[in-house]
């Protein structure tokens, strides 16, 4: 016999493990975040069924949440998901006093859903594009890669590269999605917590700690953010050391967003840092950007300045184009949504687009996860490959996982 599941006596856990699983039974597109230094939970869900691909003209776009691969910018390549329904959850505050705000789970739930019931809804197979899964290359062919890209620095063809890896992990049987979410919340308050699903297309968690573009009102903010060291001490910001290497691939990724405001010969902007900043047990080096768009009457500017940006020299390299190309040839799988971009569209008046870093697919029995090294002439291929480890654990270590394949 069904029965209605009373709101007023489950958890937010159970809530939101119910509410994924029947939107993904139902075949919707779901987006789940929550921001840096934010205690409120987003949930957008697309109910139209229609896989929407967009050219990403921000200032034009209704309220959603856009998906963009790692791939070059071009017409109509970004997936866009629909605010059918959005709501805000105060994480702050009991679940109790805000469940007359949230989406109605369903009228009718035969019974609380399981774990199983949301992984058996992830997407097993990738039929984007067909989209290649490759095995993952070995420590030996990943060193040799980085060769390959120190090599093509010191000859002046490059001035960075950031040749990428991935590894496949098998999930636990009881895998839980939203203890995951929770514990990476919890874990990880100055990242951009992310979930998000579209059938079909695949299915991601993450916690992102970069921004690509934010707008709001007439504010435009953008971060060059590069280096990586593994966070020591009690007080790991002041105990950090960088070496040049670090602090010099950091130098580049300013350098470029700097050259991408003289291609539109905008001057107005006000740049703070480098500073060292913490994102989960790793340091990095950032520096902000910040640009009045109607001091320089640059209305635009949020979307003109994401396609200069992406791909950007921190997770592709620089000249952008050769770097794009050498990546094409050499690295030995396709990136698909890593790397890409991700985040809500005119939610609130507000638009806030992250790298796709530090993110996992989960497909059905196993996650993938993904990670990347800047490269220079002064890079050491061991060292790029411990660091890409590091990342990649930023999220396995949440995903209660068991042996790699």
């Amino acid at each position: 016999m069904q029965t209605t599941l009373d709101t007023n006596q489950i958890s937010l856990e159970v809530y939101l493990r119910n509410l994924i699983s029947l939107s993904l039974l139902e075949g919707h597109q779901v987006a789940i975040w929550r921001k840096p230094k934010s205690h409120f939970l987003q949930v957008l869900i697309d109910k139209t069924g229609e896989l929407k691909r967009i050219t990403p003209n921000l200032e034009e776009l209704s309220s959603g949440f856009i998906v963009h691969p790692f791939e070059d910018q071009e017409d109509k390549k970004a997936f866009f998901l629909t605010a059918d329904t959005y709501f805000k959850i105060n994480l702050q505050t009991t679940f109790e006093e805000q469940r007359i705000y949230l989406e109605p789970i369903s009228s009718i739930i035969p019974k609380e859903k399981s774990t199983a019931d949301i992984n058996k809804n992830f997407v097993a197979e990738n039929k984007f594009e067909n989209e290649r899964i490759a095995e993952p290359c070995s420590k030996t062919d990943f060193i040799h890669l980085v060769e390959k890209g120190i090599k093509a620095v010191e000859e002046g063809q490059l001035n960075k590269i950031v040749p990428a890896r991935f590894k496949k992990i098998k999930l636990n049987d009881n895998f839980d999605l939203v203890s995951s979410l929770k514990s990476l919340i919890q874990s990880y308050p100055n990242a951009f917590i992310n979930f998000f699903h579209i059938p079909t297309v695949g299915t991601w968690i993450g916690a992102s700690p970069e921004i690509l573009i934010h707008t709001k009102g007439d504010e435009f903010y953008t971060i060059s953010l590069a280096g990586t060291q593994k966070a020591q001490g009690d007080n790991p910001l002041k105990s950090v050391a960088w070496t040049q290497k670090e602090i010099e691939e950091q130098a580049l990724v300013s350098r470029y967003i700097v050259d991408c405001f003289k291609k539109i010969r905008l001057r107005e902007y006000d740049e703070y840092g480098p500073k060292t900043v913490l994102a989960g047990n790793l340091l990095h080096l950032r520096s902000d950007f910040k640009v009045n768009m109607t001091a320089t009457n640059f209305p635009q500017l949020g979307s003109v300045m994401l396609k200069l940006l992406h791909p950007t020299s921190a997770v592709c390299g620089m000249p952008r184009e050769m770097a794009f190309d050498f990546l094409s040839k050499n690295e030995n799988f396709d990136r698909s949504l890593f790397a890409g971009f991700i985040g809500p569209v005119n939610i609130e008046e507000e638009t806030t687009i992250y790298v796709n870093l530090r993110t996992a697919r989960l497909m059905q029995g196993y996650a993938i996860l993904y990670a990347g090294a800047g490269v220079t002439e002064d890079s050491i291929p061991e060292k790029e490959w411990e660091e890409t480890e590091m990342k990649c654990d930023i999220i396995g270590e949440h995903l209660n996982l068991e042996n790699k394949f």
